[in-house]
């Protein structure tokens, strides 16, 4: 990967879990691997493809910064969502309630991508600026502009459809322009808790990432506190200390720390700590395919899905932070000798599988963007019921998508990768149970409002 300044400090995964990605080129081969050609033909599940592309040349995915990748893609998708609805009207729009029937589709969808994709990627802050700039990625979203325009046959459709995408895009960028996303995501002065469960910078970290996060406006929340959970078990309590031993037990790094992981646990584990929008994205892309999505079908669910996720980081960032701010198992194993519980044993060298982003516990923020896609993806279909396989960025070189045989999960429920998403934070070391499960609910209310309340189909 390209290097980085500050990035590198942020969660220090690229150079233990994540096979090295030199740039677009390889970034590309990853998603050909995993997606077959036929999404070329779908312009709105292509540029979802690109838009992941971007985040991994941006050094937002596979783990670094998914808060900025998520609104970056939900932006994206609104934006798209409402130039085809302004054509032809199939769902209610988000915020552009136009009518402009003659217009080319595939025309409008590409003028929204790039509207929003481009000045949303060259506001990025430091370090992930460096990035896009040293990979060119804006260049790329120009010459994939270019390409997809060259595919319409020029005359008044393709002008009004440029015209309609360029619209919405601004629309949805003057939306987003004071959400609050410009708030610092390195703070090394955030004040840390002293008493036991109470959250400190996790083990090599010398800074809270994104504190602020809560306070960005939501997407479809009416606020980020709508659903807050009820709070972490207390940690002299029972419960706390079966949660403690679970995650002490499975979460180690086997080397410095045992575990009783099987190794399709610590593949699992390794495999999930990809960035939630860029796997869930991946997993609707596979689905829609699958199921052979027109364009407009495809921006409902892109913009439903995006949506649940962005606002599903938005709640869980106020929880974690706002609300709640409690420990990581980490500081919670290593410090066990004096938070009052009997049934809880110290270990000050414990050391987990992957080291532990520095952000508070509760509620996990994974298991919320689980819950989240996979109840998007379970209303949309009207099933939870669906085949479908998966690679990872994050698993060990030579297994990753961007590898000649990636390592491929398969899964036969939306609901199943849910919870295996969840359970991999325990595996891994992240998060106690509590955490994952409260998580999970946490998100499944987010989607549940946001099917309910947005881009209604109308007939």
């Amino acid at each position: 990967m390209r290097a980085l300044t500050r990035t590198s400090l942020i969660i220090p995964l690229l150079a233990l879990v994540v096979a090295p990605i030199g740039g677009s080129a390889a970034a590309r081969q990853g998603h050909l691997a995993a997606q077959p050609a036929a999404l070329q033909g779908n312009a709105v599940i292509s540029w979802n493809d690109t838009a992941a592309t971007a985040a991994l040349d941006a050094c937002l995915a596979p783990v670094n910064n998914p808060l900025h990748e998520s609104r970056m893609y939900t932006t994206m998708h609104l934006a798209i969502h409402d130039a085809l609805n302004a054509i032809k009207r199939q769902s209610r729009p988000y915020a552009l309630n136009i009518h402009l029937p003659g217009a080319s589709p595939r025309a409008a969808v590409a003028a929204a991508a790039r509207g929003v994709l481009v000045p949303l990627l060259q506001e990025l802050p430091a370090p992930f600026s460096d990035c896009v700039s040293g990979a060119d990625v804006v260049g790329d979203i120009e010459a994939a502009y270019t390409t997809a325009l060259g595919a319409v046959p020029p005359g008044v459709a393709k002008t009004r459809g440029v015209a309609l995408g360029e619209a919405a895009a601004a629309v949805m960028l003057a939306i987003r322009t004071e959400d609050g996303s410009d708030t610092p995501l390195f703070v090394t002065d955030y004040v840390q808790g002293t008493e036991p469960g109470e959250y400190r910078f996790t083990p090599g970290q010398t800074f809270a990432f994104a504190p602020g996060w809560g306070d960005v406006t939501p997407f479809a929340l009416a606020n980020s506190l709508q659903f807050n959970p009820g709070p972490p078990y207390p940690v002299t309590s029972r419960r706390y200390a079966k949660d403690f031993n679970e995650v002490k037990r499975f979460g180690g790094d086997g080397v410095t720390t045992p575990s009783d992981r099987t190794p399709d646990e610590t593949q699992l584990a390794r495999f999930w700590v990809e960035s939630s929008p860029l796997q869930w994205n991946r997993i609707a892309r596979t689905v829609a395919i699958s199921r052979g999505l027109d364009l407009w079908k495809s921006a409902r669910l892109f913009g439903l899905l995006n949506m649940a996720l962005a606002d599903g980081y938005i709640a869980t960032f106020k929880t974690k932070y706002d609300v709640y701010k409690y420990w990581r198992p980490v500081t919670a194993i290593r410090e066990a000798a004096n938070d009052g519980n009997p049934a809880t044993a110290a270990d000050a060298t414990w050391t987990e599988l992957v080291p532990t982003p520095p952000i508070p516990d509760y509620d996990s923020g994974h298991s919320v963007e689980g819950g989240a896609g996979s109840t998007v993806l379970r209303r949309f279909f009207g099933t939870d019921q669906m085949h479908f396989s998966l690679c990872s960025f994050t698993l060990l070189p030579g297994e990753t998508c961007t590898d000649p045989t990636p390592a491929m999960r398969d899964y036969s429920r939306f609901s199943q990768a849910a919870q295996e998403n969840g359970l991999s934070r325990i595996m891994v070391g992240f998060h106690f149970r509590k955490a994952v499960t409260e998580g999970i609910r946490h998100g499944t209310r987010v989607a549940n409002l946001t099917v309910d309340d947005y881009l209604q189909p109308v007939h």
